[in-house]
């Protein structure tokens, strides 16, 4: 079953991305040949139209082949004004631009659903209380409900947590609820540095208290649903390209890359845990999926947005000799970069180790 969830999923992410090229295609005149999820030897295919739709047997990737795509392809007259390569620039980068562009809407879509459906969230309920502790000497004891910091109403535990982080030495007051009575406390969360989701160290409050772990379903009507999956997309975005970042100035070691290998295994748990959890699984690799193909790279969508951006510039293209070549040094970044992220997905099987 694992195999299935992650064909389902990179099957939807992928179909996602190149209807972006190829929808944008069809809206700029551009006649498409081939619209194929997968690589490779065709499985099944069926012409409507201009156009061959196929499933391919190798699913990590997929394309939309358009007329004029190929350098130095030989066009009858007529034919130039639907292939790709006479098209103006903005509707060329259009195209290219369009198929990241989809997978960062299906992500908002995805997450749009999620919130007005409802996940489980915890509860503002104190479980543990660390010996000790600033909360321990305020007299929080375990069962407490916190029902407001500073004022504000709280009811998750997310939005309780986040002030006090936000507030190392400086103090707060906690309204709490125990059985029928109701009172508050001030606390003073203490200066903790801790690990943050790179590795680097970073200051936050920490009074010493944990979830009860009881939780609530929380929906949200439409409009905010939405609000909150743009803002959503945004902030997985921003964490992609900062992550991005710190691996190329090493902050991130370069055995967390993954490959295939281990976008099966996450699939595969993700859907064990419930049909929501695979959503927002799939939800951030589209986004992950968007950010990567934007990169400057020879062969994905930024390496030809860049080329795209030189010849708006020059007012003409590069050289054929010149792109072949830049193509070529392409392909060998991407297949040595894949046979990292395999080798590190191996070397996780073998140990047993997370990234």
């Amino acid at each position: 079953m694992t195999f299935f969830w992650a064909i389902v999923l990179l099957g939807v992410l992928i179909f996602v991305h190149e209807l972006g090229h190829f929808i944008f295609a069809k809206i700029s005149g551009v006649r498409v040949l081939k619209f194929s999820l997968g690589f490779g030897p065709k499985l099944l295919s069926k012409k409507i139209g201009d156009t061959e739709y196929m499933l391919s047997a190798v699913p990590l990737g997929g394309y939309v082949k358009m007329l004029g795509e190929e350098p130095g392809e030989e066009l009858k007259e007529e034919d130039k004004k639907q292939a790709y390569n006479y098209q103006p620039v903005k509707k060329r980068m259009g195209i290219v631009f369009a198929g990241p562009v989809f997978n960062l809407i299906f992500a908002v879509l995805l997450f749009a659903v999620i919130f007005s459906v409802g996940m489980p969230v915890l509860v503002s309920e104190v479980g543990d209380v660390v010996k000790d502790s600033p909360a321990q000497r305020s007299g929080l004891l375990t069962g407490d409900e916190i029902v407001s910091i500073n004022d504000a109403d709280v009811k998750r535990w997310d939005e309780l947590s986040n002030v006090i982080h936000n507030s190392p030495g400086i103090k707060i007051t906690l309204k709490i609820k125990r059985g029928e009575e109701i009172f508050t406390i001030e606390v003073m969360p203490e200066r903790k540095k801790v690990p943050n989701i790179f590795g680097e160290e970073k200051e936050i409050g920490l009074i010493g208290i944990a979830p009860s772990g009881k939780t609530i379903i929380k929906k949200e009507p439409l409009p905010d649903a939405v609000m909150m999956a743009v803002q959503k997309t945004y902030e997985i975005t921003a964490l992609t390209i900062i992550g991005i970042i710190k691996l190329i100035q090493r902050v991130i070691p370069a055995k967390t890359i993954g490959g295939p290998i281990l976008i099966l295994q996450m699939a595969g748990e993700q859907a064990s845990a419930g049909f929501m959890n695979f959503f927002v699984f799939m939800a951030v690799i589209s986004i992950n999926l968007s950010v990567l193909n934007l990169l400057p790279i020879p062969i994905l969508d930024g390496g030809h947005i860049l080329f795209l951006s030189i010849e708006g510039i020059r007012g003409k293209p590069l050289k054929e000799k010149t792109m072949m070549i830049i193509q070529k040094v392409g392909i060998a970044m991407i297949i040595a970069l894949m046979t990292f992220a395999i080798y590190n997905d191996i070397i996780r099987l073998v140990t047993g180790e997370m990234p």
